[in-house]
């Protein structure tokens, strides 16, 4: 090999070595930004698996607080419902409290004038009626105002009624206004006997437990009272706190119409609840208020269940006289049976009478006697048979049906409920016939119950 040609190699081999050379540091730079772009991915996705992470989170919060800020505006919804109740509860307060004040209820208080009971008038929506009512009240009332303190209760917002008892200064307005709707329990049910029996309530509630009246007379906005409405009811109050199987006074009879009855002077017991003008205690009130029907709260009060044998205190002649013929119960029984009734026009003195005999044990004793003295009676035609027999007479009855048919021969009231006739005491029912004969309607056990043989 010549010299050049060595050289030339040796010439080859330096420029291979360049050119790996050159590779070489050509690959460092591609490697190391290989390396960075592998480790940017890598951190990269792990910020984006971050991302993902911290958004998912967020999503789960702002449901969370989604689901917090629905409950809130819930609760916010019901309060502020609250709030307006109260509001209207308060202003009713505050109206009856300017009432009290503008017509010197404070000072009747403050002069020790205890009232015997509060005096009260369920109204609604007749103007026309419950100023008849209001006069017919304050005709008799306005003597002994500080002992029977009027008040005017309404049902709803009939601006009429509203107007007209505030027209008057004898007396004290309160209105009950109930939005809550009402669910009857039987299909075809009239919704005011529900609205009725809510109203009762609260106007009892509130005379009882709120202004602290020991008794309180009930009347309606359809009724007129007798001259000696106060003073029969002053002498019920006296036997209603000493005679506990006492449950009510009332001043109706249902069987009162003019050819039924006789002496004003006349009291007896009954198992019925007459209503229609009726008094009781807060006693009474606290057992009954708990549980208090939704509808019917009179038939309610008929039951044995409720009224668990006490009795009823009703006169011979009624001390009301109910003239509404049009109102919630369509003027059923209106034409029979409750404008013929004979109210009361004497001015009886109770308090010089003792009406001891009509406690429990002594009245007993005292309608037994009644009944041993009549003249026993059977068969059929009893209003003839009774007709041509001087002196009181006991007509048996066997059953409801027989009862229903005695009872349409003399034109009395025919209806029971819970198995007991209307007025009746012991399963006796006593009305005039023909006066002043009694007759009495004495049913199948009734004569054990008083001990006669």
């Amino acid at each position: 090999m010549n010299t050049a040609e060595g050289k030339t190699k040796v010439n080859m081999g330096n420029r291979c070595c360049d050119y790996r050379y050159l590779l070489l540091l050509a690959a460092v730079p591609f490697i190391y930004i290989q390396m960075r772009l592998f480790t940017a991915q890598s951190e990269y996705a792990d910020r984006l698996a971050d991302s993902i992470e911290s958004e998912n989170q967020c999503t789960r919060q702002t449901r969370l607080f989604i689901d917090q800020i629905s409950q809130q505006q819930g609760q916010i919804l019901a309060l502020e419902e609250e709030r307006k109740h109260q509001d209207k509860e308060c202003g009713q307060l505050r109206a009856l409290v300017q009432d009290l004040e503008r017509k010197g209820i404070k000072k009747m208080v403050g002069d020790l004038q205890v009232p015997a009971a509060a005096v009260v008038v369920m109204a609604c929506n007749r103007a026309d009626y419950l100023e008849r009512t209001i006069k017919s009240i304050l005709k008799y009332q306005i003597p002994v105002a500080s002992r029977y303190p009027l008040f005017i209760s309404q049902d709803g917002s009939d601006s009429l009624v509203k107007k007209k008892a505030l027209s008057y200064d004898q007396l004290t307005y309160m209105q009950h206004l109930d939005y809550e709707p009402v669910h009857t329990e039987r299909p075809g049910e009239l919704i005011a006997y529900y609205k009725i029996a809510r109203h009762y309530k609260w106007a009892l509630d509130k005379l009882f437990y709120e202004h602290k009246f020991d008794k309180v007379i009930i009347l309606e906005d359809d009724m007129e009272i007798a001259p000696d409405f106060f003073d029969y009811f002053e002498a019920g109050a006296a036997l209603l706190d000493r005679d506990k199987s006492i449950m009510v006074i009332s001043s109706w009879n249902d069987n009162g119409q003019k050819q039924f009855v006789h002496d004003p002077y006349t009291l007896y017991r009954s198992d019925f609840f007459p209503g229609l003008g009726w008094m009781l205690s807060i006693s009474m009130w606290d057992e009954l208020s708990p549980k208090w029907p939704k509808a019917y709260w009179d038939d309610w009060l008929r039951l044995k269940e409720n009224h668990r044998g006490r009795q009823f205190i009703r006169p011979e002649v009624c001390r009301t006289y109910n003239f509404g013929e049009h109102g919630s119960s369509m003027g059923q029984f209106f034409k029979q049976y409750l404008e013929p009734i004979r109210l009361n026009d004497v001015q009886v003195d109770w308090k010089s009478m003792d009406l001891s005999f009509l406690e429990e044990d002594k009245y007993v004793k005292y309608f037994a006697e009644l009944l041993k003295k009549a003249t026993p009676m059977h068969g059929a035609d009893a209003a003839l048979k009774a007709h041509n027999i001087e002196g009181d007479v006991r007509v048996f009855y066997r059953d409801q049906s027989d009862f229903e048919y005695i009872a349409r021969q003399f034109g009395i009231f025919e209806e029971w409920k819970d198995g007991v006739p209307r007025t009746a005491y012991k399963g006796v029912v006593v009305f005039r016939y023909h006066p002043p004969r009694r007759v009495f309607l004495v049913g199948p056990d009734s004569l054990q119950q008083f001990g006669i043989r």
